[in-house]
């Protein structure tokens, strides 16, 4: 598809992977909309990138989305969702906030699922639009330390292939990304709690994975909108994990070639 005149929602614009993906879509000509929940650094990526849409919304409130779907909406039709938005939680479960929990259960892997199920509506009836969920090796390759966020990215990444599978033949497609530690602050966060960090430092060793430059991440986002392509995974030495993984997914979809998903 043609980015140049899309209207692009990017979540989790104001910073990181999101604020650099509004930027490499911004410069292939995409409309954008930026949310996330600080409006000043909206505003602030919106001036770099020489003007966007904003909208401050709180994805853990699942509520607010079918609010702020509509209101996005509201000035034209979304041809493009990146669901970007996410958080971090590193060290022992047992020592961890259950509403740390919760609330990272939320962005991460509520938030993407109603952010789809809001925007879907109008995507089939119109029979284009994609969607984009960026996820995690993490899903995949279980480490220390990071049970909540694994779980929410592993949900994120099924999710993802059993959101393909109900929109064959609808016209709307999807992006799974599946990405390594990329040069941001979240990985920093990661490499304060010492089981996670020494876990890493093995899959370095080993040669299976290095921080990802963030601009490379975007580029590759980037590119896979455009060409409407089913998955990103970085870094390429270490795709065989979620290969491994999408195994039983797409021998499900083999299986069930020619059933009608449809039809209710």
């Amino acid at each position: 598809m043609s980015i140049a005149g899309s209207r692009v929602v990017v979540t989790g614009a104001s910073r990181g992977i999101g604020a650099v993906i509004a930027k490499k879509l911004a410069a292939r000509g995409a409309e954008l909309v930026l949310v996330a929940r600080s409006a000043e650094d909206l505003q602030k990526i919106a001036a770099e990138i020489g003007g966007a849409e904003i909208f401050v919304a709180d994805l853990a409130d699942s509520a607010d989305i079918a609010r702020l779907v509509e209101s996005i909406e509201t000035a034209g039709p979304i041809d493009v969702v990146v669901n970007n938005a996410g958080v971090d939680l590193t060290g022992r479960l047992v020592r961890t906030d259950p509403a740390h929990i919760a609330m990272l259960i939320g962005i991460n892997l509520t938030a993407p699922i109603l952010m789809a199920r809001s925007v879907l509506p109008a995507m089939i009836k119109r029979g284009s639009g994609h969607i984009v969920n960026v996820s995690s090796l993490s899903g995949t390759n279980a480490l220390p330390g990071v049970g909540p966020y694994s779980a929410s990215k592993a949900g994120l990444s099924h999710f993802g292939a059993a959101l393909r599978a109900e929109l064959r033949g609808t016209g709307v497609t999807t992006t799974l990304v599946q990405i390594g530690p990329v040069e941001s602050e979240m990985i920093n966060n990661l490499r304060r709690h010492g089981p996670t960090r020494r876990a890493l430092h093995r899959l370095r060793k080993l040669g299976l994975t290095y921080d990802l430059p963030i601009d490379l991440v975007a580029e590759r986002v980037a590119n896979a909108i455009e060409k409407q392509r089913r998955h990103v995974r970085l870094p390429l030495r270490s795709a065989i994990f979620p290969i491994i993984t999408e195994v039983p997914r797409r021998i499900t979809e083999w299986l069930l070639f020619g059933v009608d998903h449809q039809k209710d």
